[in-house]
């Protein structure tokens, strides 16, 4: 009886946290345009989607930008976690190393954006590449996915056994060949976990994309959010709803990956 109550939050926390968004997912089939009645199902609004050629280009973007960031961001996010976690750093180093890679997981998102539209404002004085666009979303994006991918690659190199290591190297292993087949198939669960969760987190974001991008690099999360001060559309509830429903199969995806660490 003693769990009851608190089985009883746990659901009630589950509903208010997925009712905004099932809401977005019923009206994404109602076949009323405007107002909250309900007038039947009907996937007029998911075609109309895939008809818009401003949503398209969005979505290009959108998955084009988090391919590239995800890639880069995996490999120097797995090269900077075996840097801090192999390399034989002294204490007051290794909390400082530590302290530089939480700082974007945990500095608001606002604060990042400000910090990366200044920068670039600096930077456009020595080049023009710095200017406002995909490049500097790619930058920008790369910056915080570092961080949560080293954090989980961290992890999953800190549960091995540092005997394997030391039997291939007397061995004689080279370390490019200890790395290739001993050390890589061992962490590769906690690499593609990370690069799920910089995938997932590069698809959703908004506030750091909005500081930084272009006219010609419009992502999803901004298609909405402009969508939104038009007036909310049948077509920005699909958008809505296969937005989350791919985050979710993402974030399933990367926490059963987390599972084996």
């Amino acid at each position: 009886m003693r769990t009851l109550p608190r089985a009883l939050v746990a659901y009630a926390s589950l509903i208010l946290l997925y009712l905004p968004c099932l809401a977005v997912a019923v009206f994404s089939v109602n076949k009323t345009r405007f107002g909250l009645n309900w007038k039947g199902f009907t996937l007029e609004w998911y075609q109309r989607l895939l008809e818009n050629e401003y949503i398209i280009e969005a979505a290009v973007n959108s998955l084009v930008l988090a391919l590239i960031t995800t890639v880069i961001a995996t490999v120097l996010g797995t090269a900077l976690a075996l840097g801090l976690e192999r390399a034989p750093w002294p204490k007051s180093c290794a909390r400082l190393f530590d302290s530089i890679v939480n700082v974007p997981v945990v500095v608001p998102d606002i604060i990042m954006a400000v910090s990366l539209i200044l920068a670039f404002s600096f930077l456009r004085g020595f080049s023009q590449a710095f200017e406002l666009g995909m490049g500097t979303l790619i930058v920008g994006h790369v910056t915080f996915q570092i961080s949560f991918v080293t954090l989980v690659v961290r992890s999953r190199l800190a549960s091995l056994n540092p005997e394997t290591r030391e039997a291939a190297l007397d061995l004689f292993a080279s370390p490019v060949y200890h790395f290739r087949r001993v050390t890589l198939p061992l962490i590769t669960p906690g690499v593609l976990a990370g690069a799920m969760l910089a995938f997932t987190l590069s698809l959703d974001d908004f506030i750091i994309s909005f500081f930084i991008h272009g006219p010609e690099s419009v992502t999803l999360p901004i298609y909405i959010f402009a969508s939104l001060k038009r007036g909310l559309t049948p077509e920005t509830n699909a958008l809505s709803t296969v937005c989350l429903v791919a985050t979710v199969v993402l974030a399933l995806l990367a926490e059963r990956l987390t599972r084996r660490l």
